[in-house]
């Protein structure tokens, strides 16, 4: 008996629909291998900083703390050490491993100009990387960054650096999401531009390591400073226990105001001759404060998305006018 095509295969079961089709289905198979990747990411680093937040709570509830100063200055562990390092270079990783070779690849390869011989135009075809390689990283970073700032925050007094460091701060909140769209954006462009995945991978991992250097020095900018101003001999208040010091003067009741070190005399004696010559009667402070910080980090952020979109755009148009 002969058969014909549209028979049933011969296990008696007909083809289950595909939950993806068409585009979406090709670049999904195409990068299986770095999907599949940063979702083992997401799932195993979820499973990592819910594991050290236990482990630090138990350590600081043995301790007694926060009823109990703490026998050291702060909780000291390499593994939150290799935590922070991890998420700090995680912008790094996505730029250099998942960015710069997303379409170098198919450029060196010729995959693009076998795609784009298809009735599918370039720009839908990039345009569709772009979507699925943004969405999960976005998931990526934004889990990641969600657990460790549930971790960090009621802890954050025991941890080795301050808000304002660039660790703490770039791992927290939005700022970490935005700085891995922006830095994947980033070696996508690169890859275009350049059109050879080593070469494109060399010259983002340096393009990243120069970003990150910048966005720490810019972090002190992201709002304005404010100014307090105590008596000299009076301690430091309280407000300013979690505050980033911007700038410190001594200042004279008519509101002059001096360095800092003016007055540093070698005795006590020569230190209060100089005050009195000065007339020197008030410490000021600037600071940032860490009610500050929320505002800080989606200022930050939305830099970082602007930059996303310009790059994004700008590979778009890119594609469309000049062949892969």
């Amino acid at each position: 008996m002969s058969t014909t095509l549209t028979d049933a295969p011969r296990t008696g079961r007909a083809p289950g629909p595909r939950m993806l089709r068409g585009l979406s289905w090709l670049v999904v198979r195409q990068h299986r291998a770095a999907l599949l990747s940063l979702l083992a990411l997401t799932v195993l680093g979820s499973i990592w900083l819910v594991y050290e937040r236990s482990r630090m709570k138990d350590v600081l509830d043995a301790a007694g703390w926060p009823g109990k100063e703490l026998a050291q200055p702060t909780f000291d562990s390499d593994s939150v050490g290799l935590v922070i390092t991890v998420l700090g270079g995680l912008p790094l990783i996505l730029a250099v491993f998942v960015g710069a070779p997303l379409i170098a690849g198919d450029q060196e390869q010729g995959t693009a100009q076998l795609v784009t011989t298809q009735s599918v135009s370039r720009r839908r075809w990039v345009a569709t990387k772009f979507a699925w390689i943004y969405a999960a990283v976005l998931v990526t970073a934004a889990a990641l960054s969600a657990l460790f700032t549930w971790w960090w925050k009621p802890y954050r007094s025991v941890f080795p650096s301050q808000w304002s460091d660039g660790s703490m701060f770039g791992a927290t909140g939005p700022v970490l999401p935005a700085l891995c769209l922006f830095m994947t954006a980033a070696g996508i462009t690169i890859g275009v531009l350049v059109r050879r995945v080593l070469m494109s991978m060399a010259i983002t991992f340096v393009f990243a390591g120069a970003v990150g250097v910048v966005w720490d020095m810019m972090i002190v900018h992201l709002a304005p400073t404010r100014t307090i101003t105590y008596p000299l001999d009076a301690d430091m208040p309280s407000r300013l226990n979690e505050s980033f010091e911007v700038d410190r003067w001594i200042g004279s009741a008519d509101g002059h105001l001096y360095g800092w070190g003016l007055c540093a005399e070698e005795t006590e004696a020569a230190s209060d001759a100089c005050v009195k010559e000065h007339g020197i009667v008030n410490n000021v402070y600037e600071y940032l404060g860490f009610d500050q910080m929320p505002a800080m980090q989606w200022t930050g952020a939305g830099i970082l998305l602007a930059g996303t979109a310009v790059l994004t755009a700008f590979v778009l148009w890119r594609v469309s006018r000049r062949p892969l």
